[in-house]
């Protein structure tokens, strides 16, 4: 008999926090610490690399199928280390594009599942995981935050960008995610919503950590 995957699903739009508490949590429970929106980014830095348009999605999804990617401490893009370069502003304005083609989605969640399924577990972090990519995650957490802290966070985060841009494009890809026809923003029927507004993050963390099936004594 195989053993269930343990997986702890994190969702939530940019900015609430989503990396820092699902980093932690992996942490607390030495589990494995997916980022899936680290895998979009890939594939639109890829495309931009190789000079094809984000917005065309044909030749983006070819990229998504052939892409050689490797997600973990770093992210490795057809052997060129692009940890830095996926969080540059250009592939942030770009990434909405490439995260809403379905043929990406199709790609990328096959990918996500097989790097849990290899592993026998982790910590997801993304925008469907939940509701898509593992519906039957044993914990299903949705964060989020006032509009005006999540852009304060992403601002301190890019410090190259003016509040009020990165403001704009905060509510530009909230707006892309959740009417999206693939996998748009939802929260999942039996996700527990979290708001960390003005919380730090060790609380939030227990917060997750003391759901049904989070504590690490569950592990």
């Amino acid at each position: 008999m195989s053993v269930p995957l343990r997986v702890i699903a994190i969702d939530g739009p940019a900015g609430s926090g989503k990396s820092t508490v699902a980093r932690a949590v992996a942490e607390r429970l030495g589990l494995p610490y997916l980022d899936t929106g680290a895998m979009y980014r890939a594939v639109a830095f890829a495309a931009m690399r190789r000079g094809v348009d984000p917005e065309d999605p044909a030749a983006v999804a070819d990229i998504a199928r052939t892409i050689h990617l490797e997600v973990g401490e770093a992210v490795v893009v057809d052997g060129v280390d692009a940890t830095i370069e996926i969080r540059s502003p250009e592939v942030t304005r770009a990434v909405s594009s490439v995260a809403a083609n379905p043929d990406v989605r199709k790609e990328l969640v096959v990918r996500q599942r097989e790097w849990v399924h290899e592993r026998g577990g982790g910590v997801v972090e993304g925008r469907d995981i939940g509701t898509v990519v593992f519906p039957e995650a044993e914990v299903k957490v949705y964060l989020t935050a006032e509009d005006r802290e999540r852009a304060n966070r992403r601002s301190k985060e890019m410090l190259d960008l003016h509040y009020d841009q990165v403001a704009a494009d905060i509510a530009r890809r909230d707006h892309i995610d959740s009417t999206r026809p693939a996998s748009p923003l939802s929260v999942a029927g039996d996700a527990i919503r979290i708001d960390t507004t003005g919380r730090d993050i060790d609380t939030v963390v227990d917060e997750v950590l003391a759901l049904p099936g989070g504590r690490a004594a569950d592990a």
